[in-house]
């Protein structure tokens, strides 16, 4: 419930492929496979760039992460719920 609410109020790119459960990466390598073939085909230039941002959610300040929600206008119990699973996180490395 709680995903479909978010979802709705912050829609994913149809390209994002982090945090659902799809098989985001061999759909993604086959599109690649497809742009590289046509721009062989077609003798044209290709430029490609891969962006990995692993780890980039651990990273955000939960407080923008809240304030994102309530912009985007998630309701507030959502926001509530959220909130909740951050309060009192710690994170620690060995």
């Amino acid at each position: 419930i709680g995903t479909a609410r978010l979802i709705r109020a912050c829609p994913l790119n149809p390209r994002q492929w982090g945090f659902i459960s799809a098989s985001g990466c061999s759909e993604n390598l086959k599109l690649l496979q497809l742009l590289v073939k046509c721009t062989k085909q077609e003798h044209r230039d290709l430029g490609v760039v891969f962006v990995d941002i692993a780890k980039a959610f651990g990273t955000v300040c939960h407080q923008h992460i809240i304030a994102g929600l309530i912009q985007s206008g998630v309701d507030s119990h959502m926001v509530h719920l959220v909130s909740e699973m951050y309060r009192n996180t710690t994170t620690f490395t060995k």
